[in-house]
């Protein structure tokens, strides 16, 4: 009974990995309930001395959903705005501050239906939400004025797109002339040029800054594997924060020369990025005024002199949008940003999952579908591990061979366990079968499960990608249930029992690839391999169609490849009779 014992505990571990990664993975630690957004507030968050950033803004009583549009029209309204588009970004910037903060994603919508509404990423202020990026400077003596959220801006250049830079102009009547370019690329990228002219007599020390104010607490999943919410590169260190670790243990100050920060959302990236060259003092930062959460992600630069009849100019970028990994790429290489692809959640297994996201989107750009790429993918997987489960296979159909002789051992010494087991490691020895053999794919596949199961968690690529038929997206739990016969009674089924297709035929690959494989002598735990299948299938429900198409698909392949061997070998499918 030992190799069955064995077998039987290599199998209940993997199980045990697999709920244990179901647990604190996949269950949702839901965030608290928001904090109340009430009255109205101007606030000035704190700085490094000498430094303040003027980071304000007024935030009205909380709205509710029916009202939300209506409240962002009026906003929108309140203020001269300048369009913006690129064919990837829509929206516009205020005049009045100068700030980015009506920002929509071209290519991306709420749901799968094609008329949901586009991403928005950013809002102006005066919503219960308000997310936005402001650029400026502070002054290291008293009395200079300064652009602020009340500033009228200038504007030349007309709309501001892709092929088309706009020119921000205001003269503080003292002498300073404030000129902000703003550019944008093909993508995600603002490119922002702040200059400053100065035509009085005395020189003028300025500190640029640039932040990212993002008001409330936003809903995250909760899912440890993934990070959402402050971020950064800094010092080329890798510094995510949780939005509660900030508000227990207060800020979080860095040093560093240039690099990049801000708000990570699963699919979203908000980031400055100061020039790379520059050095820089990093800011993330929590308050609360009139208890309305604010987060922030800052940065103020070196001290700048700009002498009489004199200017000077500091370019920074700002990203706003969709977290394409070959464009964080393409991105860090051309301005050399450091670890900009590390806003894309691959984790500890960065080594593994980077690679299949790569070989993955390559075969999309071949095959022009995901699943169909998945499919590919794991053909490639198994041509790399033929020969060790070509090995493991031939053992177990060695050991199904086995299994009279197995069976009369069994019955001749059943009351000498010591005898018994002495006698099949003699059989195995005399035959040259390693019992343990066949649980080697299940082991090799774990960590390729559980890198296919991360980048379809967290890659913008997959999201509402589609199959065929039924699976409209792959990164989202198969959408049918047995128990409402797959749609055609109208009813839904709560959540444990949206047991779709897909999970099903994955079950029923999975009972025949054991039907395959030698079957414990002892009951107990015939049952126990009997009852795998019903688990699997109920576990695989709530994971990622994509991720079960995968598994389907190699228990396809295996039940393929294990049962040529066996004709090969000459050995039957069917169990043997005692």
């Amino acid at each position: 009974m030992t190799e069955q014992r064995n077998l039987i505990l290599a199998i209940v571990l993997s199980v045990a990995i697999i709920l244990g990664f179901q647990y604190f993975y996949e269950i949702p630690r839901m965030q608290q309930a928001q904090q109340a957004r009430q009255g109205e507030a101007v606030t000035d968050v704190e700085q490094p001395s000498p430094v303040t950033i003027p980071g304000t803004t007024e935030v009205p009583a909380a709205a509710g959903p029916a009202i939300e549009t209506m409240l962002l029209e009026k906003v929108l309204e309140r203020t001269p705005r300048l369009p913006l588009d690129n064919g990837r970004l829509f929206g516009s910037m205020a005049l009045e501050s100068g700030r980015i903060d009506d920002v929509l994603l071209s290519d991306y919508r709420e749901s799968i239906e094609p008329d949901a509404p586009n991403i928005r990423l950013l809002r102006p202020a005066g919503l219960p939400d308000s997310y936005f990026a402001e650029f400026g400077w502070v002054a290291s003596a008293e009395g200079v004025a300064l652009p602020d959220k009340n500033t009228e801006w200038r504007a030349t250049g007309g709309a501001l797109g892709r092929d088309s830079a706009v020119e921000l102009v205001w003269d503080n009547g003292d002498g300073l002339t404030f000129k902000r370019r703003i550019a944008m690329d093909a993508d995600y990228m603002f490119t922002i040029t702040r200059e400053v002219v100065n035509d009085g007599t005395e020189p003028v020390t300025l500190y640029p800054y640039a932040l990212i104010s993002r008001w409330g607490t936003p809903e995250t999943l909760g899912y440890f594997i993934l990070h959402e919410g402050p971020i950064g590169v800094l010092g080329d260190v890798l510094n995510e924060i949780n939005y509660d670790d900030l508000v227990e243990d207060g800020k979080v100050t860095l040093e560093s020369r240039g690099g990049w920060l801000g708000f990570t959302d699963k699919y979203w990236l908000v980031a400055l990025v100061p020039d790379q060259e520059s050095e820089i003092s990093a800011t993330f930062r929590y308050s609360a005024p009139d208890g309305k959460p604010r987060y922030q992600a800052d940065f103020v630069g070196r001290p700048v002199t700009v002498a009489p009849g004199a200017s000077l100019a500091v370019t920074d970028r700002l990203f706003v949008g969709a977290k394409e990994v070959n464009l964080l790429d393409e991105y860090a290489e051309e301005l050399g940003i450091p670890l900009f692809d590390r806003a894309v959640d691959f984790g500890w297994f960065y080594f593994l999952t980077k690679p299949m996201f790569q070989i993955l989107h390559f075969l999309y750009t071949l095959t022009g579908n995901y699943g169909i790429a998945i499919l590919v993918l794991t053909l490639l997987i198994r041509a790399v591990l033929y020969p060790l489960a070509n090995k493991s296979y031939r053992a177990m159909s060695k050991m199904k061979q086995l299994q009279p002789e197995m069976m009369k051992i069994r019955e001749r010494f059943g009351d000498d366990k010591a005898r018994m087991n002495q006698e099949l490691m003699a059989l195995y020895k005399r035959e040259k079968v390693n019992p343990m053999s066949g649980c080697l794919p299940i082991i090799v596949q774990i960590p390729i499960f559980f890198s296919l199961y991360k980048v379809l968690f967290v890659s913008i690529e997959m999201r509402h990608a589609p199959f065929f038929g039924w699976i409209k997206d792959l990164s989202a739990p198969d959408p049918t249930s047995i128990f409402n016969l797959f749609g055609l009674v109208p009813w839904d089924p709560p959540a444990f029992l949206q047991i779709g297709a897909l999970p099903i035929l994955m079950g029923v690959t999975m009972w025949l690839q054991q039907k395959l494989n030698p079957q414990p002598a002892d009951p107990i735990q015939a049952r126990v391999m009997m009852m795998l299948p019903i688990m699997f299938t109920f576990l695989f429900a709530s994971f990622p169609a994509g991720l079960v198409l995968y598994w389907t698909w190699t228990n396809i392949l295996s039940i393929a490849q294990q049962w040529l061997i066996m004709r090969q070998m000459g050995v039957s499918a069917s169990a043997p009779k005692s």
